[in-house]
């Protein structure tokens, strides 16, 4: 497909990094930045090793350590020996091949989907990959940014290069203001709930409106973060001056003059008011309420207001993972999510760890304390996010109110480091990902929702409307 002057910002950027057309009809995509942590890349440096291969360019690719990493007791070795064999393992690869890594020791240490754009190695227009499915956080951005597994990873590394086929392009407009207590979490819970966990399938999901032109940089962050739970391939937002405020001054962005030509370049490649989509879908802000996940994937959601659906009530192909949920969570249909009790609340995530989402977990919780019965945690996305939270008194507000305050790290996102739930707990949770066992226990359960409301849960030991404690 030729650019032109209708076609839309994906489309522009997948042009300008098409090396050639496979055989097979895929494109041969050059990779302009790489990023990498401790879990999906030993494969891949092994790949390397045994076909007597180097890293083409290892100053596109960055390193993190972020998934295994303990947030409480980080002396070395770890207690836990598969995470210091995959610590070690990312060491003695960054080492033999050239690749700079973020380990405990930096200051830059974080989440990879966090220490991209906070070091302005994310910028628009670029395509971006990683090891890791919500790489999409980065096309907030104005890039193309894809999760990619561990053979790609080495093919990256190896060639700078991947084969991919090219997604349509689907614009999702959502327009109007956002009512108290609504935050970019709940937009896309929102929009995952109104097209379901497959309705992205094919598709790259571009994001419009006066509500996504009036977010921060790290909102938008939140919402292209679980674009991938939508089933789309990447999601992205238009660059716009919000965009460039970000990314000046960043260590890894342009300076001076180069960096005033880098901006009018970036502004450039937003899609332009008659640029082609091949579907359209639109949803008014005002339909948004602060949103609460109720079973097992990231569409079957509802707002605080609202009670459980029946299964009756949703088309016959659904009904089926309406009352597997429903069996699993231990809830029943038409009941009301706000009231049900949790016991542990988490805040952190590639999703919401950055620093707008702790000051408004902070401001709920401020003068508040955890209720009895909840375990509850901080984790900040990356050390620099601890630093300014720390400077700002931050953690004091959590402590004070009963809240664990922790080193950074993905923690109780995901179950491959020390914190996890138990046995049926109910977990409260900022971040992306509510599957049967994601946050380590096989019975485990999971109700996601915004930093705010996780506070919010926290205090009133259940689930709560935020609007209702201002």
């Amino acid at each position: 497909m030729a650019t032109n002057g209708t076609s839309n910002l994906f489309n522009r950027v997948w042009d300008l990094h098409t090396v050639r057309t496979l055989p097979s009809g895929q494109t041969q995509l050059f990779i302009g930045q790489h990023l990498i942590h401790e879990v999906t890349s030993p494969q891949a440096f092994q790949m390397l090793r045994d076909r007597g291969l180097k890293v083409l360019f290892p100053e596109r690719t960055i390193a993190t350590v972020d998934h295994i990493i303990p947030t409480d007791n980080q002396a070395r070795p770890f207690a836990d020996g598969l995470a210091e064999e995959m610590m070690s393992a990312i060491e003695k690869n960054c080492r033999e091949f050239g690749v700079t890594l973020l380990n405990l020791s930096d200051k830059r240490q974080g989440i990879v989907h966090v220490v991209g754009p906070e070091q302005g190695l994310t910028q628009p227009g670029i395509t971006l990959a990683c090891g890791d499915s919500h790489t999409s956080t980065h096309g907030a951005f104005g890039c193309i940014a894809f999760g990619i597994g561990t053979s790609q990873v080495a093919d990256v590394l190896a060639s700078q290069t991947m084969a991919l086929g090219r997604p349509k392009v689907r614009r999702v407009g959502v327009n109007g203001r956002l009512g108290a207590g609504v935050y970019a979490k709940d937009v896309i819970l929102h929009i995952i709930r109104r097209l379901g966990v497959q309705g992205g399938v094919g598709y790259a999901y571009e994001f419009a409106g006066d509500v996504f032109d009036r977010m921060s940089m790290e909102e938008r962050m939140t919402v292209c973060n679980m674009s991938i739970e939508g089933g789309a391939r990447c999601g992205y937002i238009n660059p716009d001056q919000t965009t460039v405020d970000y990314l000046r001054g960043r260590p890894c962005s342009p300076t001076g003059e180069a960096f005033e030509r880098a901006a009018k370049w970036w502004l450039s490649l937003a899609s332009p008011a008659n640029a082609q989509f091949d579907d359209r879908v639109d949803m008014a802000a005002s339909e948004i309420e602060p949103t609460v996940t109720w079973g097992i994937n990231p569409s079957q959601s509802v707002g605080v207001s609202e009670r459980i659906p029946a299964a009756a009530s949703v088309p016959a192909e659904e009904q089926r993972g309406i009352r597997e949920a429903l069996e699993f969570m231990d809830f029943r249909e038409h009941q009301p999510i706000k009231g049900t009790k949790i016991d542990v609340a988490f805040i952190g995530s590639c999703t919401n760890s950055r620093i707008s989402d702790l000051r408004e977990a902070a401001a709920v919780a401020k003068g508040r304390r955890v209720a009895s019965h909840v375990r509850a945690l901080v984790v900040p996305g990356s050390q620099q996010v601890l630093a300014q939270a720390e400077a700002e008194g931050l953690h004091e507000i959590f402590r004070d109110a009963g809240f664990e305050w922790r080193a950074a790290g993905c923690s109780m996102c995901l179950a491959m480091n020390p914190d996890k739930l138990k046995g049926r707990e109910l977990c409260a949770s900022s971040s992306n990902r509510n599957f049967k066992g994601r946050q380590g226990s096989p019975t485990g359960r999971t109700l996601l929702m915004s930093p705010a409301m996780v506070a919010a849960a926290a205090v009133a030991g259940a689930v709560a409307d935020v609007r209702e404690l201002a």
